[in-house]
């Protein structure tokens, strides 16, 4: 769905923040991960087009990034920031859920079912005439999340999804992502939260430096732990307790744990 070839980017002329980044992103849901610093930002907003390549092709669904607008994206990709406070300026919450779909020219009775759908799907159906800036930062980031939701993008992007959720954001977040997966659309991201990633996500991209560092199924990307202290990144918390079991598999989730250790346990 998204090629990219030869990528470079620098804000100042001088300094690259992006250098030959090559990437072919099909549907797995896939997530960059890296230190703060490593142009991960960057290239999620050049895919936006809020920013233009200095150099190097970007093309989404067969089409040049650089030939349309961000604006005339914004019916294709559907970006969710980091801060809440960044995207939210509408004095209720359905009118910043109505906002994008209306936009981007959906009838006012579409655009309102999309939205109310939205909404119920981060549980803020009931709060619909509330000021977003009201809102505690968990509430502001699930509103923004339903704004984006609303205008069924082929492709959705989330910046740190899961800053400021507890279990049953993460939750919400977790269910929106499978079901979106299940739309057929592209979701990918941009976390810190590895134990998210491992759990959520079936590609795994490593930034470092301005450069891809590692690519591939998330699984395998964890298993290069050499790779990944090189980047500063740990391995989720589920794959280190089965390296410190004796388990010869990475684990990404708990089920698959228990599994390998009954293997194992069965073996020894």
């Amino acid at each position: 769905m998204i090629s990219v070839s030869g990528l470079h980017f620098s804000y100042d002329g001088k300094t690259e923040v992006l250098s030959d980044i090559n990437l072919d992103i099909d549907r797995r849901s896939t997530a960059i991960i890296g230190q703060n610093g490593v142009g991960k930002t960057t290239f999620i907003k050049i895919l936006k087009g809020l920013l233009r390549p200095a150099s190097g092709k970007v093309t989404i669904l067969g089409e040049d990034v650089t030939q349309k607008s961000a604006a005339q994206w914004a019916s294709v990709i559907g970006l969710v920031f980091q801060n809440p406070n960044d995207q939210i300026f509408k004095k209720t919450v359905l009118e910043e859920t109505l906002f994008g779909p209306l936009n981007i020219k959906m009838t006012p009775k579409a655009a309102r079912k999309r939205a109310m759908e939205a909404l119920s799907a981060v549980g803020l159906a009931d709060k619909t005439d509330v000021n977003p800036y009201d809102l505690n930062l968990s509430d502001k980031k699930l509103l923004c999340i339903a704004s984006v939701l609303a205008m069924n993008t082929r492709i959705v992007i989330f910046d740190e999804p899961t800053i400021a959720q507890d279990w049953q954001g993460l939750e919400r977040i977790k269910a929106i992502i499978n079901s979106l997966k299940a739309q057929g659309k592209l979701i990918m991201t941009i976390v810190h939260d590895i134990d998210f990633v491992a759990e959520c996500f079936e590609r795994t991209v490593v930034f470092n430096e301005g450069k891809v560092l590692l690519d591939g199924d998330t699984a395998d990307v964890f298993a290069h732990v050499d790779v990944l202290r090189q980047a500063r990144v740990s391995q989720p918390h589920i794959a280190q307790l089965a390296e410190l079991a004796g388990l010869r598999r990475v684990c990404l989730t708990e089920d698959e744990f228990v599994r390998a250790f009954k293997d194992y346990a069965f073996i020894q």
